[in-house]
Order: structure tokens, then sequence, then C-alpha cells
């Protein structure tokens, strides 16, 4: 069965197509999940996911307790599957990491929203940056 999403063609996942953007998942195919590395195992998380040809992932803290070399590798897969046309929800509490891959920003402290808005708006808000994302 073909699933839609949100881009204007098809997109049908094929091991073949998530191996294009998890070459890592291809030479460690042989090896049970168990065994791969964090950022290895979000991977085939993530990959898992596009199998069942989703329009929206959702990802928790995806850079969470990775090496930095590893969560270079997260994030560009997470750009690469959201320049597929899948939507990527994800929450971070990584700012350097969350703008390398989001263009949509909702910050949140004690369970109000205090800030909406696209890359460039969160950047020309020094407040915001300062008094929630501590850079």
């Amino acid at each position: 069965q073909r699933a839609k999403n949100s881009g204007s063609s098809e997109r049908v996942w094929t091991i073949d197509k998530i191996y294009g953007i998890f070459p890592k998942l291809r030479e460690r195919s042989g090896n049970k999940g168990s065994h791969l590395s964090g950022g290895e195992q979000q991977m085939l998380t993530v990959a898992r996911t596009l199998m069942g040809n989703p329009k929206l992932i959702l990802v928790d803290e995806p850079t969470e307790g990775l090496a930095p070399l590893i969560v270079k590798d997260v994030l560009e897969m997470l750009s690469a599957v959201r320049s597929s046309g899948v939507t990527v929800l994800m929450v971070e509490q990584n700012f350097k990491a969350a703008i390398k891959v989001a263009d949509r920003f909702y910050i949140m402290a004690k369970g109000t929203l205090v800030f909406e808005g696209d890359t460039a708006a969160l950047l020309a808000a020094e407040d915001v940056r300062k008094n929630y994302l501590e850079v």
C-alpha cells in the first residue's frame, strides 16, 4: 500500500531507500539491534518507522547521550528524512543541535509556550535565547 506524505509526490520507503539515507545500517545489517551503537540504534528506530511510510515522525531527544560525531550523523539523518518530505517533530534540549535541523521552534518553560517562530525570529529574539536557551 502506498502512503502519501506532505509533499506533492508519493514516497514509498524500501530497504534500498532506507540504506541510501542510513549507509551505516547497511554496513551493520548482519548485527542485532542490541549490538549497535547508540547512534546506530537511533538510526534503526527511524528506519523502522519510515518503513511504515509515515507523513510525520516524532523524535524525543535524539542526540541525548551520544558522542559529538554520532550527534552529527543523527542530525544529518534527520535532515535527510525531512528533505524526503516526511515532517519531523523533534523535542530537543540541545539548541545547537535543534537549529541544524528545525525550521520552526516552539519553546516551553514550566508548561507555558514562551516562543513560537522560525529560525530567523529565534535568532533575533535575544531575550528568549538568553533566558531559555543559554546561548
